[in-house]
């Protein structure tokens, strides 16, 4: 072990100053949610908490095709710095803007949708209005959650993440403070109770995404990359790369997601105490999955700049050290879960102990598959990184739809585990993907050939 340590230290430390400001930034998404639902949980109860949680896992798993796919521009940009091409890099850049666009438009009409047929999902009366009134709200946040999302890329491909991460963290204070203001009603404010909570998400959002579109337009760190372009030639060819390595990019991101926003759907079939505690162990489990996806995109970063300067030393370096950081990280998160369950319940909710048992014993489901879920999503981003795409949808298409929904299903109503059962579908799911995307990441190194790698081809080719 520590001979490896000594021979990787470079690897890891690079990887670690790229990654920690991207889990960071990550994090403060993620505790935005976890924010919105402790101030639903302590200020409106557990059915509103129930109804938020159900509204937001399915507002993600929209966007989450978008938040996915525009992924891949920051991997791209890095290819490109790599080859020194400022001018791709300014394509790029412009080019993501009108994917995001695009893209919140679909999405935006498909939230819609959903919005309007909460009743048809199984779930209580009180909960599906709660629900659709409040995922409304989220609907309209599609289009600057994708705006900062598209922007940021620029940012973290040219190895800049400390900007997205000051940018969420000022907007994660702004949230609790719009939570508190527009829940409860304070000052000149009206009380909007849980419609309060999603108002503070859009305002949140939009404070992100202008923030972060007039700091890369007015800093000189990003000058040569946004300034006006004498290039006028019209962006189809980036905006169609983009769509087609970040769609199933997207897709790979929207099976896990809605795998566990289907797993919402079935917990809220068995009552709303366990659909409260389900919201609060997948809040924990989501914290620091958000966090392994920081690690995940700084492995996407680093292995497409190793791939644009032709280093196929260079791209298995990248993608061992990121596997051995996620799975320390993941290990230390499990042993949380495992050993602090109830304390971890104790800070969301306190006066409702069938709730309180129910998440208990979810936090210790979500301690065992910790590691699982730490190195599926690095092997994600490290063949992202490969512009391998295609393969790992596959795979978290199989893992999750046709092995962790099925076995949730028959464990939870067939065989009467109820919510524990749920989550040992999940178990398994997401155990198997890790798996074999792990073994796809491996493979592909001892396929690669140096040439494609320089000339940057490796998107086509096929093992």
């Amino acid at each position: 072990m520590k001979e490896f340590v000594r021979i990787y230290r470079p690897e890891i430390a690079d990887t670690l100053r790229l990654s920690v400001p991207i889990v960071i930034a990550q994090l403060g998404v993620v505790l935005m949610g976890v924010t919105d639902n402790l101030f639903v949980g302590r200020l409106l109860g557990a059915v509103p908490l129930g109804a938020a949680g159900l509204a937001t896992s399915l507002s993600f798993l929209v966007s989450c095709v978008g938040v996915g796919g525009l992924a891949v521009v920051a991997t791209l940009v890095s290819q490109a710095h790599g080859r020194s091409d400022s001018r791709a890099i300014n394509r790029l850049f412009r080019a993501g803007l009108w994917v995001a666009v695009l893209l919140s438009v679909v999405l935006g009409g498909i939230s819609v949708v959903v919005a309007y047929n909460f009743d048809q999902m199984g779930q209580s009366a009180e909960v599906a209005k709660l629900a659709g009134d409040f995922m409304l709200l989220l609907t309209v946040s599609i289009l600057p959650l994708l705006v900062f999302v598209a922007a940021r890329q620029l940012c973290d491909g040219l190895r800049y993440p400390r900007v997205a991460m000051a940018i969420t963290l000022s907007a994660l204070v702004l949230n609790a403070l719009f939570n508190y203001v527009l829940i409860e009603g304070v000052g000149p404010f009206p009380a909007m109770g849980l419609l309060g909570s999603a108002m503070a998400t859009l305002l949140s959002r939009v404070f992100m995404a202008v923030a972060m579109v007039l700091y890369i337009y007015r800093s000189d760190l990003f000058r040569n990359y946004v300034r006006k372009s004498t290039d006028t030639r019209p962006l189809t060819d980036e905006v169609w790369t983009i769509l087609r390595l970040g769609i199933p990019g997207g897709l790979t991101f929207f099976f896990e997601v809605a795998t566990f926003s289907l797993a919402v759907v079935m917990v809220g079939w068995l009552g709303e105490a366990q659909l409260a505690a389900h919201q609060i162990a997948i809040n924990m489990a989501s914290t620091t999955y958000m966090m392994a996806t920081g690690i995940s995109s700084a492995a996407a970063i680093r292995v497409g700049a190793a791939v644009g300067i032709g280093s196929q030393e260079g791209i298995r370096r990248a993608g061992i050290a990121a596997f051995v950081l996620s799975a320390g990280f993941m290990s230390l998160c499990a042993l949380l879960f495992l050993t602090a369950n109830e304390w971890l319940v104790s800070l969301y909710i306190r006066d409702n102990a069938t709730v309180a048992a129910f998440a208990a014993s979810l936090v210790i489901m979500a301690g065992f598959f910790q590691l699982s879920d730490g190195i599926q999503v690095v092997g994600v981003g490290s063949l992202r990184g490969l512009s391998d795409v295609n393969v790992p949808t596959l795979i978290t298409l199989f893992s999750y739809w046709g092995v962790a929904l099925p076995m949730s299903y028959v464990f939870a109503f067939p065989l009467g585990m109820d919510v524990v059962g749920i989550w040992i579908g999940l178990l398994a799911g997401l155990t198997i993907a890790a798996v074999l995307l792990t073994i796809r990441f491996f493979r592909r190194l001892q396929h690669i050939n140096p040439s494609n790698v320089l000339t940057n081809r490796l998107a086509s080719s096929t093992i």
